[in-house]
């Protein structure tokens, strides 16, 4: 009796947590282990205490990740080349970008592979959904397009904004991988734990590579979704 009444206890002081905005939709919640020292209970008793919120459809748990605040996954369409915030406003989300990394130097082995030899200034940044990390994105763009950019203009604007140029289009490639040591604390999910990483190249109206970014999504929070036409389609 002693340990059921205990683990609805713990349910309901996690449910207080919830409820008071301690955890964004979709941020992961302390460990078991870590609930277990909070509460002064077993991973037993926490672990049932979770799976009542569960049942109430307040968190969720995936391989990998732990225990999560449960939110439907945002939908980006690859259909078109747009932008994060543009796709997090068209479903009413607040939206903010901050810069983690700005400066010129030399291109890694893949983005020189596009972009050719010589410097390209490489922007990264962490895009937030409603105040939680919600992609890791790395932009590379070559030294002599990039040379008037500020950190301030690609911290306000997009890329597209900030060069002043009309994309033609872009080649994505997309990845299941695990999170990096630097990429979980960034993102704020357990190392190796499941990410989309894509792979983009943008052109310009006339071809001519002009970006290469990488982006980086906990994999719990985000789902590519694209309209396949039949074949026969006449």
């Amino acid at each position: 009796m002693a340990r059921t009444i205990r683990y609805r206890a713990i349910a309901e002081a996690l449910r207080a947590r919830l409820d008071a905005g301690e955890f964004a939709a979709g941020r992961v919640l302390p460990s078991e282990a870590e609930l277990s020292a909070t509460y002064e209970a077993s991973r037993v008793t926490v672990r049932r205490a979770l799976e009542v919120l569960r049942s109430d459809g307040l968190i969720d748990s995936r391989q990998g990740f732990g225990w999560f605040v449960a939110t439907d996954p945002q939908r980006l369409p690859l259909d078109r080349l747009g932008t994060i915030e543009a796709e997090l406003a068209e479903a009413d989300r607040d939206n903010e970008r901050h810069i983690l990394a700005f400066g010129f130097g030399a291109a890694p082995g893949w983005v020189a592979e596009h972009l050719g030899p010589g410097s390209v200034l490489e922007v990264r940044r962490v895009n937030l959904a409603d105040g939680a990390p919600f992609a890791r994105v790395t932009v590379w763009c070559p030294e002599a397009l990039g040379a008037d950019l500020s950190r301030a203009a690609v911290e306000r604007s997009p890329f597209s904004e900030a060069l002043g140029l009309d994309f033609g289009g872009a080649t994505q490639t997309i990845s299941a991988k695990a999170a990096s040591a630097a990429d979980a604390e960034v993102l704020e999910v357990p190392e190796g734990s499941p990410v989309l990483e894509c792979r983009r190249v943008t052109v310009d109206v006339e071809g001519a590579k002009v970006l290469v970014s990488e982006h980086v999504y906990p994999g719990h929070l985000t789902e590519f979704v694209v309209d396949l036409r039949s074949a026969n389609t006449i």
